[in-house]
């Protein structure tokens, strides 16, 4: 795992918007990773889950390595994959991520992924800093400018959720089924890991194939005692999923997936 200063990426586009590319300057990481056995589903592709992990951990790596003070913490807001070409078993990933764009108490952070036998993923985190002991949201810190500033590049980023509730599908039937929580699925701070709802995904959403773009937006999050229905849009084509308390349509979805067709 190294800093890359001298890597400028462009901007991929397509139809449906585009993901912020690097700016000239600014700092950026680079993490490699394999893919495993216990990453790929039946037909040896990489799970949703599996990348989510990948990417987590090399965040993770890069503001280590830079000495970000894990004060005030971080929560995930939203994260958009852009499935383009599925990586497979045993390939090598190459990881490169930097700061993107920021907003007052929230920054986003790309990743940008190829692999040695043509994967290619596309990635956005939107990361709220939150206060450890309130939960409340606070301002980015002086530190945090300093070391991922330049490369944001004066860029803004709205934290605004943007996938359809359930009551905004109104031309489509929706059928949902009970989630079946297990221990495995929390983590340290007891509630299910980012990672874990792209299991979900990866249960329910068969359709669209790739190339897609899928987005992840995380309310309030699954916490012990809920209990959880998952909900979807049935039929194929885009699809959209909630997770949902109680199985209360009305209510704010606990977390929510859009999943739509790219063209490349």
């Amino acid at each position: 795992m190294s800093t890359e200063p001298e890597t400028s990426l462009g901007e991929t586009e397509n139809g449906q918007g585009c993901m912020v590319g690097s700016a000239p300057g600014g700092r950026r990481f680079r993490g490699v990773r394999k893919v495993r056995l216990g990453d790929v589903d039946r037909g040896g592709r990489l799970r949703l889950d599996a990348l989510t992990r990948y990417t987590q951990d090399v965040s993770d790596d890069d503001t280590t390595a830079a000495g970000l003070s894990p004060e005030p913490g971080w929560v995930v807001r939203s994260t958009v994959v852009e499935e383009l070409v599925p990586a497979v078993l045993a390939e090598t990933l190459d990881v490169l991520t930097f700061c993107s764009r920021t907003g007052g108490r929230w920054a986003e952070r790309r990743l940008s992924i190829t692999g040695d036998q043509g994967a290619r993923y596309e990635v956005a985190t939107l990361w709220v800093c939150i206060d450890a002991t309130s939960g409340r949201p606070v301002r980015l810190t002086e530190q945090f400018h300093e070391l991922y500033g330049e490369a944001a590049a004066g860029r803004s980023v709205s934290a605004r959720l943007q996938n359809p509730r359930p009551a905004d599908v109104v031309d489509r039937s929706i059928v949902d089924a009970v989630w079946p929580l297990r221990a495995a699925d929390y983590d340290i701070y007891d509630h299910v890991n980012n990672a874990n709802y792209w299991a979900v995904v990866e249960e329910w959403l068969e359709d669209p194939a790739p190339p897609r773009r899928i987005r992840m937006e995380y309310g309030a999050g699954v916490a012990p005692g809920h209990e959880v229905t998952v909900a979807r849009t049935e039929g194929t084509g885009d699809q959209v999923l909630w997770w949902l308390d109680g199985g209360d349509r009305d209510a704010v979805p606990l977390a929510s997936a859009a999943v739509e067709s790219l063209t490349v």
